[in-house]
């Protein structure tokens, strides 16, 4: 599974629905690869990492593509699907591919805690009209097991334990009644600066949840002051409820962090440390 395989597919698939791509552009390649099909206003997303990390990565896909569709169509702030083309998800060569309209941002656009919260809020708003079924807490509860399964051998058998028995204690803990849908990654790297405003972005996550799981996101965030952020959003960051939310996030991050490393290995520094704050705290609260 290479970089060139990945973006290779992707022209292939737009190209057969009469993209003209002349130049592809890779815009990000880390837990997903992201390309520009230049010159045409279109960006694929092919997953490359999470799709380690996910028995179905097309069906993940499919309900991003319904979640944010049901969004743009009520005008909510979302950076939409591609309409030159069937956005997807196209299956070509072992990937699992999707379109998305291109969409100039500004990454240097610094965004502050009462914009981030209170754009969650209106997300979470716009969120509750969504008529489809999501599946409950599965970032939290299925992926965690899938990336322990990735990682069975390749990290020291005692901390492979200590990281099973955290899922599992977490797994007991997590409440499942009182959802919605909710985004499932919702920190300020997936809202876009744009000349339309900000526009959230990436919502493979996406499930039925307590928003008490976006809130944690946000909350543990290091790009802005997370606890002003929940405190703009209209909570309390030190509502004992959000704890449990927390620390089955920071076990999740870890997790993908020490998957992410295994193909990249320009990572393992950051997934080191990633280990060793968990290991030494796994409430996953920021100090």
């Amino acid at each position: 599974m290479t970089t060139a395989a990945a973006v290779s597919a992707a022209v292939a698939v737009a190209r057969e629905h009469g993209v003209r791509v002349a130049e592809p552009v890779l815009l990000h390649d880390s837990f997903n690869l992201r390309v520009h099909l230049r010159p045409a206003p279109v960006v694929a997303r092919v997953p490359t990492v999470t799709a380690m990390g996910r028995e179905r990565p097309d069906e993940v896909l499919r309900r991003e593509l319904e979640v944010v569709s049901h969004l743009h169509r009520a005008g909510a702030p979302v950076v939409p699907p591609s309409g030159l083309l069937p956005p997807g998800p196209h299956l070509r060569d072992g990937f699992a591919v999707t379109f998305w309209t291109y969409t100039e941002h500004d990454p240097e656009r610094v965004i502050s805690p009462e914009e981030a919260g209170r754009g969650l809020a209106e997300l979470h708003e716009a969120l509750r009209g969504f008529p489809g079924e999501l599946p409950v807490l599965w970032p939290a509860l299925d992926e965690p097991a899938r990336l322990l399964g990735v990682l069975d051998g390749r990290v020291e058998p005692g901390v492979h334990a200590r990281l099973r028995a955290g899922h599992e204690e977490l797994a007991g803990r997590l409440p499942r009644g009182g959802g919605q849908a909710v985004h499932g990654d919702a920190h300020p790297g997936n809202l876009l600066a744009t000349p339309r405003g900000l526009l959230w972005n990436d919502f493979e996550e996406c499930m039925t949840a307590p928003v008490a799981w976006d809130l944690a996101v946000l909350g543990r965030t290091l790009r802005l002051d997370g606890r002003a952020a929940l405190r703009a959003y209209g909570v309390d960051p030190d509502d004992p409820a959000l704890a449990v939310f927390r620390a089955a996030r920071a076990l999740q991050g870890t997790l993908w962090q020490l998957v992410r490393a295994q193909r990249f290995p320009r990572y393992e520094a950051e997934a080191e440390r990633a280990l060793t704050a968990w290991l030494r705290d796994p409430s996953g609260a920021r100090r």
